[in-house]
């Protein structure tokens, strides 16, 4: 079997660039399972995106007298099997087949992070390298970060060029700039008790420094010097501590959205439209996340919306970035995931 070429068929990984497949594929796990395997429960809330890549699952549930059936190489075992949570149905294998799963947070981010690379390829019109910006994002420290603050810190950052055995900040100097490596290799050295000066370690592409003494408001702690010729990039002290402390985004909880909704706001659907179609919530409209800059223009700007994705990731940029293009939006907090009570039936 080949397993890269059934998961990029996949929803919503048949939307991934390369190096998005590439992380998501990394994050799937594979199993063989004889007949009869139960694969979850119905009303259980495990988190994960389960696809059908070999065989045939049963659904049941206690609404249904009849069994559903999903069988491998259908459209229906495109797509996530019964993938609103808590979930709706029992799902049992009817003949020996093969499982992927993936976290579902993972995924979305992963959707998230290479849907927003490209916007910024877009919008910048700089020429970034849509790997490295998607590795960037991608990044541990990214992730620690609401996408659309990630997004916005990777349109404000400065290309420095920097040459070997430059040096980039001093130990005991104040803070003034976070920088992240593009190109090249620097050394952290810091001064011992008895004055001497140690290398501790040693940077690469992707690794960034300068953030504990913005964060801290605290002098630098060590001597950063290029090895090599390089790039950084570097994010102003300003910037920084904003996109940190100060979400340019807001959030909804379940009760609150309803309200809104209530009260005459959209319902804007951020996820692909292969997502959308295999169950959203009712009356909302569908604009993937990748789409939202050319498609904006077409929303009422006098009507508030309420955006929701899976996990809330996707939604979280696509408010932010309607939100600087003057709409009043709010994302639904945690998305479809956190819903208690299911908006639509899944669509077969």
């Amino acid at each position: 079997m080949n397993a890269r070429g059934i998961l990029q068929k996949l929803v919503p990984l048949n939307t991934l660039s390369d190096s998005g497949l590439d992380e998501a594929i990394a994050a799937t796990q594979i199993d063989q399972t004889e007949e009869d395997t139960v694969l979850f429960r119905e009303g259980e809330d495990d988190g994960y995106a389960v696809y059908l890549l070999q065989g045939e699952i049963a659904l049941t549930s206690e609404n249904q007298s009849e069994p559903r059936k999903i069988r491998s190489s259908t459209d229906a075992s495109r797509y996530a099997i019964a993938q609103l949570k808590p979930r709706l149905m029992t799902g049992t294998t009817t003949k020996p087949s093969t499982i992927a799963r993936i976290d579902q947070n993972i995924l979305d981010h992963i959707v998230t992070m290479d849907e927003v690379s490209g916007i910024e390829i877009i919008e910048m019109d700089t020429g970034e390298d849509v790997r490295w910006v998607f590795n960037i994002l991608s990044s541990n420290t990214f992730r620690k970060l609401p996408p659309a603050n990630a997004n916005q810190m990777l349109a404000r950052m400065e290309n420095v060029p920097v040459k070997a055995n430059q040096i980039i900040i001093n130990q005991g100097d104040p803070g003034d700039y976070y920088y992240l490596i593009r190109e090249g290799v620097a050394s952290v050295a810091k001064k011992n008790d008895d004055g001497k000066t140690d290398i501790v370690s040693e940077l690469s592409v992707g690794d960034q420094f300068g953030e504990e003494a913005l964060l801290s408001d605290t002098p630098r702690n060590a001597t950063v010097m290029m090895k090599t010729d390089g790039i950084l990039m570097r994010l102003t002290r300003e910037d920084f501590n904003e996109l940190l402390t100060e979400p340019m985004l807001h959030w909804a909880e379940q009760a609150e959205a309803n309200a809104l909704i209530g009260e005459g706001a959209g319902i804007l659907d951020v996820r692909t439209v292969d997502e959308y179609r295999s169950g959203a919530i009712n009356n909302s409209l569908n604009i993937p996340l990748s789409q939202i800059r050319q498609f904006s223009e077409h929303l009422d700007r006098t009507r508030k919306y309420v955006i929701y994705c899976q996990t809330g990731s996707r939604s979280s940029v696509a408010t932010f970035m309607l939100n600087q293009r003057g709409f009043n939006t709010v994302a639904l907090k945690g998305g479809l995931m956190a819903l208690t009570l299911i908006p639509q039936d899944e669509k077969e």
